[in-house]
């Protein structure tokens, strides 16, 4: 008896499946996605373009820089004969394509000139690329669709070496830098600008760096607040005079050390509308610069230029053309000056405070 109990018990039960069963084969839903997706075309060409020779070499050149038939290459071959003697140029980078690009890897190496065995660069040659403006070529750097960068490679003998440091027999180098561009993406980055600004004011108790300044050749020093754009500049100036005084300090920065240095001033249309003469914008003079011979000074030419375009007749009366050794050209109106000199200083100041670029190399806020 037990066991025909035990037998029905599992018959129900191969019942109860098979109708759990039937009941899903009667029920169901179609549950769908469509969509249509229209592509664009797209096309990928990355390459050097535009090779410009440097105004400043003095070597004897066997093969010029020239890039190869399909624009991935550039060769070039120079005879270096004594110290002093350089070759430099610049060639663009171009991403014709429609895809932003951005810098994978790139290396810069010194070779023998079978060029595969590596080799130490001596003492009386220097050998940079970077960017045309100075700024240190990284990974991730963006090279957007439809547009350019330009590198800038220098090749070196230097004057500032000892007899010792000469070589003593015939040497030959390969020079080699590669680059390589792949598809930017999210982690891609823009490249910076060679300028930053400041404000640091004038202190003779500070003596690293001295009086606080900014000199040229050298890093500035960490102490020495950075900004990354004029607004920020002028932010800070208001800040440390109570006043919104149009002017602080730019410096070009190139492997990390400044190369020039100049003040720029700031025209509002308030002032402009103010002073019928003047024009409106913002205005940079290049200071730092003795110029030599000094009868020849297109710095300071351009410089007072550049002033006497923002202010218009409110000048000296030493024409800005003039470029005799004492030379000085200087524009004012109520709350803003300008002026620069033959002998590489320039400034913009008003009741309030100034910065200014001087010819030793320093520069500047007195505030």
């Amino acid at each position: 008896m037990k066991r025909n109990r035990r037998g029905w018990y599992y018959l129900l039960f191969a019942v109860s499946i098979l109708g759990i069963t039937l009941g899903y084969a009667y029920l169901n839903t179609e549950l769908q996605i469509n969509g249509t997706t229209n592509v664009s075309s797209a096309s990928w060409n990355v390459y050097w373009n535009n090779v410009q020779l440097g105004t400043n070499n003095v070597t004897t050149v066997t093969t010029p820089a020239t890039i190869s038939t399909g624009k991935t290459e550039v060769s070039f071959n120079v005879d270096f004969k004594e110290p002093g003697d350089t070759y430099e140029f610049t060639v663009d980078a171009v991403n014709d394509g429609t895809i932003d690009a951005m810098i994978s890897t790139f290396s810069k190496g010194v070779y023998a000139a079978n060029g595969t065995t590596e080799k130490t660069l001596p003492d009386y040659l220097e050998y940079t690329v970077t960017y045309s403006d100075g700024v240190a070529i990284a990974n991730k750097q963006l090279l957007e669709s439809g547009k350019t960068e330009t590198y800038k490679v220098r090749v070196h003998y230097k004057e500032d070496i000892t007899a010792t440091q000469l070589p003593s027999t015939d040497d030959n180098y390969m020079f080699k830098f590669s680059v390589t561009y792949a598809q930017g993406d999210d982690t891609a980055v823009d490249k910076p600008s060679p300028y930053v600004y400041t404000v640091n004011k004038y202190d003779e108790s500070v003596t690293t760096p001295k009086w606080n300044a900014v000199w040229l050749n050298q890093a500035i020093h960490e102490s020495i607040t950075q900004y990354q754009t004029p607004s920020e500049a002028l932010a800070a100036i208001k800040t440390a005079s109570s006043k919104d005084l149009p002017f602080y300090l730019k410096h070009k920065i190139e492997n990390d050390v400044v190369t020039e240095s100049y003040v720029e001033f700031v025209v509002t249309p308030e002032m402009a509308a103010a002073n019928t003469e003047m024009t409106a914008g913002t205005y940079t003079l290049r200071g730092g610069i003795n110029e030599s011979p000094l009868t020849d000074k297109p710095i300071y030419i351009q410089n007072a230029k550049t002033i006497y375009d923002a202010f218009g007749t409110k000048c000296s009366t030493n024409p800005y053309t003039t470029t005799i050794d004492s030379s000085y050209f200087l524009c004012s109106v109520s709350g803003l000056n300008a002026f620069a000199s033959a002998t590489g200083d320039v400034g913009s100041y008003s009741s309030s405070g100034s910065c200014n670029v001087y010819n030793t190399g320093s520069s500047y806020c007195l505030l």
